[in-house]
């Protein structure tokens, strides 16, 4: 039936309704979880009647469209040897079923030529952030929310720093593409919108995660340039930039070096620290893999192998999580090795995906990087707004490298 919708104007129209939707599910990503899920649900609604026959090719023949599906079916099947109640493994399988959406996006946008639409308004609402940020930074009384969370409007400080490290490389190549078009305002306005970002992170706003994933990101983009002597005076430049950002941000330094005390206060004294839970969180994650090492303990069972692990203990140690805070090991607790393999060959699939120029290909291989780097550190896949970042990110970029590809290649797209 969905197929038999041949009709060109309700295609038309359709299409556009999906599209309004896809990028109006992007502006809402930073901004508020309500209305991302919604928008996900509207979206899918939209966009089912939009697939044609010949999708299924196009999934059969690309990995990076047919292992997120692989990933969730994975989840799917591992609800039944899951030792819990059914209710905790519907909430295990919540963590998978967004990936479900990045081979919907890809086909929606290998037809659409509305992805850089997506890509605007991405930077635009992370604009609006920064701005609303910087005005609370400067004036911390007009904040209305827990100062947990200051100076971030909506989310927190490691999401939004996340968000505005995607930014800052976005915006890097993109004024110096301006630059070398002749376009000098564009540029400028690129530099200046890259350096508020920057100046957010290490002032207002720090998480150590960004700090991690910002070098790899800018190697990677050194890399791509294929240059070695402009790549070499970049990375020289941005070593500077580094060191002065070092010196003269005493908050950067602090939430740096509060990484060692928090490790040391936590192993001497049984205190919370954020480090030293995720340190506990991993050594549990490891004893509770090594006891199914192959197939894992099923769909939702992470609540209870912590409970099982910190049976008879007390304080900080006894913290029962839904999140070890490590992605492969979420992964790892719940489908073993087998769901450890189908993870990485996904990110190796869309890693692979876009390594071709373009500025495309740059923001999804950014998303790849990001999301990889970040989740040696959370479960960032599994978090809902990093989560459907990968998810919108890749999904758009790879829709469009897709139909970048089917053109050179003199195929319909």
């Amino acid at each position: 039936m969905i197929f038999a919708m041949t009709d060109p104007r309700f295609v038309a129209r359709q299409a556009l309704v999906a599209d309004g939707l896809a990028i109006a599910l992007v502006a809402s990503v930073p901004l508020s979880t309500s209305a991302t899920a919604i928008l996900a649900v509207a979206w899918l609604i939209a966009v089912i009647p939009t697939l044609r026959r010949g999708d299924i090719d196009v999934v059969r023949a690309q990995a990076a469209l047919w292992l997120p599906l692989a990933f969730v079916a994975l989840g799917v099947v591992g609800m039944l040897w899951a030792d819990v109640a059914w209710i905790e493994r519907w909430k295990g399988l919540d963590s998978f079923l967004k990936l479900a959406a990045i081979p919907l996006l890809m086909l929606q946008f290998r037809r659409s030529d509305r992805a850089h639409i997506a890509l605007w308004v991405y930077l635009g609402v992370c604009a609006l952030i920064l701005v609303l940020s910087t005005v609370f930074y400067a004036a911390p009384s007009l904040y209305w929310r827990d100062m947990f969370t200051f100076p971030s409007p909506f989310k927190n400080n490691a999401t939004q720093s996340g968000e505005f490290v995607a930014c800052i490389f976005i915006l890097l190549p993109l004024a110096v593409l301006a630059w070398r078009h002749g376009r000098r305002w564009l540029a400028a306005g690129a530099a200046v919108l890259a350096a508020g970002f920057l100046h957010n992170v290490v002032f207002a706003g720090t998480a150590r995660t960004a700090l991690v994933v910002a070098p790899v990101l800018l190697i990677a983009l050194l890399i791509r340039m294929r240059r070695p002597m402009v790549a070499a005076l970049s990375l020289a430049g941005a070593c500077v930039v580094a060191a002065g950002l070092w010196t003269a941000s005493p908050y950067l330094r602090e939430r740096t070096i509060q990484l060692r005390t928090e490790i040391d206060v936590y192993r001497k004294g049984n205190a919370a620290s954020s480090s030293g839970e995720r340190l506990e969180f991993w050594k549990k994650s490891l004893e509770s893999i090594a006891t199914a090492p192959v197939f894992g303990h099923g769909t939702g069972s992470i609540p209870e192998q912590f409970r099982l692990q910190t049976a008879g203990e007390t304080g900080p140690y006894a913290t029962i999580t839904p999140n070890p805070h490590q992605q492969t090991f979420a992964v790892a607790i719940q489908l073993g090795l087998i769901g450890v393999l189908v993870l990485w060959a996904m990110w190796i699939a869309h890693g692979l995906l876009f390594r071709g120029p373009g500025l495309a290909a740059w923001v999804g291989l950014l998303t790849v990087i990001q999301n990889v780097v970040g989740s040696l550190f959370n479960s960032h896949l599994f978090d809902f707004t990093q989560g459907w970042t990968y998810v919108v990110g890749i999904g758009i970029a790879g829709g469009a490298v897709l139909k970048l590809r089917a053109r050179e290649n003199g195929v319909a797209s």
